[in-house]
């Protein structure tokens, strides 16, 4: 299991494959599998029988999962996609550390 520093509601670019410049906000993370599921991206159909729930049965459509090293955070500054490092900032009045998400282009922290 590989580290990754993206998180739930971020807004994400995806760099290659099929959806590649398709952006996005990250509706669900399988980090053991190493997977995201993209709002608007990889949608496919499925096809669902009737069932009590939903006795018209039908095509759904819904969003597939993508590769997690297929996309990249997008700057809420610069709004562009930047790589994401951490940054330790102590908090002056209670004295904790804390590890903070920073983008590499414009060297905001992210707040999520």
């Amino acid at each position: 299991m590989e580290k990754y520093r993206l998180k739930k509601n971020d807004f994400v670019k995806v760099i290659s494959g099929n959806y590649k410049g398709a952006t996005g906000k990250i509706l669900f993370i399988d980090r053991k599998k190493g997977r995201v599921i993209v709002e608007g991206v990889n949608i496919i159909h499925r096809h669902t029988r009737p069932t009590q729930k939903n006795p018209q049965g039908g095509i759904i459509r819904r969003e597939a999962p993508i590769a997690i090293s297929n996309v990249m955070l997008m700057c809420p500054k610069t709004n562009e996609p930047t790589r994401i490092g951490m940054e330790i900032i102590k908090d002056e009045t209670t004295g904790k550390i804390k590890r903070m998400r920073k983008s590499k282009k414009s060297g905001e922290i992210l707040i999520s």
